[in-house]
């Protein structure tokens, strides 16, 4: 009897560590914005929109033109939507407008981050742009970074997108897990991020980016998303570190995407 007991308060505790660590490692919100649009010279609408939830969500809306395509970018799980800026800016060179949003829990968005709100944030940041006057519909195109990756995949699935960006993502919360905390169970990791299962059903044009030296993501699970991956699709490996790809490996980073929008006829 005390083996039973002391076995089940072992699963106990293995249980809320594990819960622990997910809500530890998932998201690190920040909400002081440090840099502005202003600072990078770029024009910008600052967005505040209801989710359907009834949070309120923050973003900036950086025109480039009437009816060219227009980008929604999706960071990753650190610090907020100022970090971003430098990124945009080669975006916005590129000749498109950029939306970017804050997930909630970070910067000004209210609430708290969650798998499933981040995914409802996206659909109302879609949502937005689709019915702006000055926006054509047919193109939206989405760029995610790390934990945005996961973001645009579930977009791509809810709403009909132009093109898919995603950079120095992963295939699945618990590959990451594994690559983390191989003594950890994987049937104890509650969240999904399932991006290797959602993709395999995703038509549109995709390029997939990811660092040969990323110290975050591993690339094999970069390798593995684009293996899920169904045609048309494209891989462009780079060097550096995590998402830094703009600023390490700019020529080839910038001139991969570049090729790739030309391709689908975004630019």
């Amino acid at each position: 009897m005390k083996m039973l007991f002391y076995l089940l308060l072992a699963i106990i505790v293995l249980i809320v560590y594990v819960r622990y660590i997910e809500s530890v490692s998932l998201f690190h919100p920040v909400r002081d914005i440090d840099s502005m649009p202003a600072d990078f010279g770029l024009p910008f609408e600052d967005v505040f929109l209801t989710t359907q939830d009834d949070i309120k969500i923050h973003g900036w809306y950086i025109k480039k033109d009437d009816n060219v395509p227009t980008l929604l970018f999706f960071h990753g799980n650190a610090g907020n939507i100022g970090g971003r800026l430098g990124k945009i800016l080669h975006f916005y060179d590129m000749g498109v407008n950029v939306f970017i949003i804050d997930y909630r829990g970070f910067g000004k968005s209210e609430g708290k981050p969650t798998e499933k709100g981040i995914y409802q944030d996206a659909i109302v940041a879609y949502d937005y742009l689709k019915n702006r006057k000055d926006v054509d519909p047919k193109k939206i195109f989405v760029y995610g970074a790390s934990l945005g990756g996961v973001v645009a995949v579930d977009l791509a699935l809810q709403r009909p997108l132009a093109a898919l960006i995603i950079d120095s993502s992963f295939s699945s919360a618990k590959d990451m897990a594994k690559f983390y905390y191989p003594f950890i169970p994987s049937f104890l990791v509650s969240i999904k991020m399932d991006s290797e299962r959602k993709i395999k059903d995703i038509s549109v044009p995709k390029l997939i980016i990811h660092s040969a030296h990323d110290e975050t993501v591993p690339f094999a699970l970069g390798e593995k998303l684009y293996r899920a991956a169904k045609e048309p699709k494209e891989f462009l490996m780079t060097s550096g570190s995590h998402i830094n790809g703009h600023t390490d490996d700019e020529i080839n980073f910038l001139r991969g995407i570049h090729n790739f929008l030309q391709k689908v006829k975004l630019i």
